[in-house]
């Protein structure tokens, strides 16, 4: 069986989020990367089933070069491979497209990716990517199975969870629950260096396609400063509730 994983490259959440002076762009200056989280959860499982069905996994990744650390650790925790598409992704399309392309391609089994990026929380890759490739999708998967040319996929719904099966090839949009936290895997040394001499593969982008284009981005706005208030002052409490708070 053949994965291909999708990773993005996203700031570490603890990252200081700055835009831009004219508000058109996001700032990269000094912002610490990481593998997207959910994407994380979704690589992890592509391992799980790397060591119990003997399975090949690929990331891809579509951005430019400063994303090669993050390509790199995700071949230090067990990928085989990798895939970078040299593209500076403007819109969800274009990634998905490229993507598509490359699992088009590549005659891959089972897609799994996050269900959305940290970062933009789009949300729409994953489906763009199985419609350009017209395969089944099941996304915000919290569980997944795979049995010969089937796999079993789980999805929290409205008051419950919804099991699924489809057949493969497939993408498979996962969340938090997709693996335990407690098994997402932190690269050892032997990890490390052996991610060194694994193949990373540039590809140049099939199309320059963009269907959206960001126009400004705004901060949010600095949270008020704190007002203290005596428990004996019960009256003032009620009145900065109703005039400045208008909460009741």
């Amino acid at each position: 069986m053949k994965i291909l994983v999708c990773i993005s490259s996203v700031p570490d959440t603890t990252s200081k989020i700055n835009f831009t002076a004219d508000k058109s762009a996001f700032d990269k200056n000094g912002i610490q990367w990481v593998i997207n989280p959910l994407d994380e959860f979704a690589l992890t499982k592509a391992i799980k089933l790397q060591e119990s069905q003997g399975a090949t996994v690929t990331v891809i990744n579509v951005g430019d070069a400063t994303t090669e650390p993050v390509i790199r650790k995700a071949l230090a925790i067990g990928a085989n491979d990798a895939v970078r598409v040299n593209l500076d992704p403007k819109d969800s399309f274009s990634t998905a497209k490229e993507i598509a392309a490359v699992a088009q391609n590549g005659g891959y089994d089972l897609i799994l990716c996050g269900k959305e990026s940290i970062d933009y929380n789009g949300g729409s890759v994953p489906g763009m990517v199985a419609q350009l490739l017209n395969q089944p999708f099941v996304n915000a998967s919290v569980g997944l199975d795979v049995n010969g040319s089937e796999a079993t996929a789980v999805r929290e719904i409205e008051g419950g969870k919804e099991t699924i099966s489809v057949k493969l090839p497939a993408v498979i949009a996962g969340q938090k629950g997709l693996v335990d936290e407690k098994d997402l895997i932190i690269p050892n040394m032997r990890g490390i260096m052996s991610a060194r001499t694994k193949p990373l593969q540039v590809v140049e982008p099939s199309s320059s396609e963009v269907k959206v284009q960001g126009v400004s981005f705004d901060s949010v706005p600095p949270r008020a400063a704190v007002k203290m208030v005596s428990p004996d002052n019960l009256d003032e409490l009620v009145r900065l509730l109703h005039e400045e708070a208008k909460v009741i």
